[in-house]
């Protein structure tokens, strides 16, 4: 993402952000599974396989035959995916769980490495990717990160939207609800992450514009910016839309932090299905169709409280 294009690309300093968030939360320890190809305690399936499903014909006979999905993501992305019990479960194991019973087939989460998703779907290890990835021309088009071609590309079904929001703390006492409203006021957060790059942007903005100056504590983990939040020290923390709703709803009970203003920078998350596979694609894009209209899309996402997120029809290759 301009930050979009780099959230989930730089993985690791999102990812980070994101476990150090939940151990705040108090939620359980997140372990991922170290490569796609393995199927012990980090794979789970989704969705129970019948060929009497309403999309069941639509599939490849490959997957008819065979009634599994394979699903590569990298879970350790609450409330996306993350893994608890011994089982990946999130939002997108529980959308995946809603196109299988459309499509009369299982999703088969496995979790590996975020940077070896795209290419475990060129050598066939996954079918699809589903893992918070957001769908970029870049990637469409297999560029890297300086526009160097790398691969075929992938296609993505969008299925989710998401940017970055501020976490601040309950009650939100310094009135916070946009980064223009930071200026003259101190905010915390993880460094090397591309939520620093936002606010250092917000700074200079706030120069700019004669409002003050924007303090910047970065820390090492997303945590220790939480910490300060919470403490007062800071007004704002900065996260992906789904991860600061997910902290602000299980840290301290809820009491804690709340999500203040609305997401910017907000763009969408894809299922990435390998450009020689289009009748999986189209496939994938009318069930999400289907559990758009018959409302089981929405109770997921009101499961998990991200509402906002919601996408009002299937698209492909919506990203920029």
């Amino acid at each position: 993402m301009t930050a979009r294009t780099t959230r989930r690309t730089t993985a690791a300093h999102s990812r980070i952000a994101a476990v150090s968030a939940i151990a705040v939360a108090g939620a359980l320890l997140l372990t991922a599974c170290g490569d796609q190809t393995s199927s012990g305690s980090g794979t789970k399936e989704s969705g129970g396989a019948s060929s009497s499903a309403a999309l069941f014909s639509k599939l490849p006979k490959k997957y008819q035959d065979a009634k599994v999905i394979k699903v590569g993501t990298d879970a350790a992305y609450a409330p996306m995916e993350y893994e608890e019990g011994g089982k990946i479960v999130g939002i997108d194991p529980d959308i995946a769980t809603a196109l299988g019973k459309e499509l009369g087939v299982t999703f088969q989460f496995t979790s590996g490495t975020f940077d070896g998703l795209i290419s475990s779907l060129n050598t066939g290890r996954q079918d699809v990717v589903m893992s918070a990835m957001s769908d970029t021309k870049a990637r469409q088009e297999g560029l890297d990160d300086k526009g160097k071609k790398v691969g075929e590309g992938v296609d993505f079904v969008d299925y989710f939207t998401s940017g970055v929001s501020l976490l601040v703390k309950k009650g939100n006492p310094d009135k916070i609800q946009s980064l223009d409203d930071l200026c003259g006021k101190k905010v915390a957060v993880q460094r090397g992450t591309i939520y620093e790059t936002t606010f250092k942007t917000q700074a200079a903005k706030c120069t700019k514009d004669g409002k003050g100056t924007l303090t910047i504590e970065a820390f090492d983990t997303d945590a220790e910016a939480q910490t300060r939040v919470k403490s007062g020290g800071a007004v704002a923390d900065l996260n992906d839309y789904p991860v600061a709703a997910h902290i602000a709803k299980t840290a301290g009970g809820g009491n804690d932090f709340e999500v203040a203003g609305n997401q910017t920078d907000a763009g969408p998350f894809g299922i990435a299905v390998d450009k020689n596979n289009a009748q999986l694609r189209d496939a994938l894009k009318e069930a999400l169709t289907a559990i758009i209209k018959s409302g089981e899309y929405t109770k997921v996402l009101e499961k998990w409280d991200v509402k906002n997120s919601a996408v009002t029809e299937a698209t492909i290759n919506g990203g920029k």
